[in-house]
């Protein structure tokens, strides 16, 4: 039997889509940012056999709040309580200086839900994939190879979550000697 996304899920897509549809990823081709978000629920569902509509639909929302005019209060309002407190598990806090939120996320993947940490494994695997063939703009080489090392200590706090996304988080650290 064919299962089919929701209505709750589909207008979750549309706000998300609608949400981000003027930005752009760093990438040479300025890809629209949305195809991440959509990527990064698509991980889930796909590659790591994710079913829980929430966590699938948290995915699509988890860059919301941190980089649009969304508020948790609207994820709410839209989506319920249990996918807010998902996407809250996710948003860095942007009114923190840059290398803090960088360290708050390494420290905070280790007390999140193990279904945030889906969320955090299935973000992570798609960014790197990207970095693996992108070098955004205006990043430096260092700059780039710094984000991987980065990602592994956030990754290493989430381990014991889902083997298929660690596999694959890991075949990319090694090609980078970071394992």
């Amino acid at each position: 039997m064919a299962t089919h996304p929701s209505k709750q899920f589909m207008k979750c897509l549309q706000y998300a889509a609608h949400k981000h549809s003027e930005q752009r990823r760093k990438d040479p081709k300025c890809t629209p940012y949305v195809n991440h978000v959509i990527n990064v629920s698509t991980i889930l569902a796909v590659e790591a056999g994710v079913q829980d509509e929430a966590v699938l639909m948290a995915a699509l929302l988890h860059d919301v709040v941190e980089d649009t005019d969304a508020t948790f209060a609207d994820v709410e309002a839209l989506f319920g309580s249990d996918v807010c407190n998902l996407v809250c598990q996710v948003t860095d806090d942007k009114s923190l200086e840059k290398q803090e939120r960088k360290r708050l996320q390494i420290v905070n993947a280790a007390k999140s839900s193990s279904r945030a940490k889906l969320i955090k494994l299935a973000d992570k695997l798609d960014n790197l994939r990207d970095l693996q063939i992108n070098t955004p703009s205006g990043w430096t080489e260092e700059r780039r190879e710094q984000y991987f090392v980065w990602a592994k200590k956030v990754v290493d706090n989430l381990r014991g979550t889902n083997s298929a996304l660690e596999q694959q988080l890991d075949d990319i650290f090694r090609q980078r000697c970071l394992m």
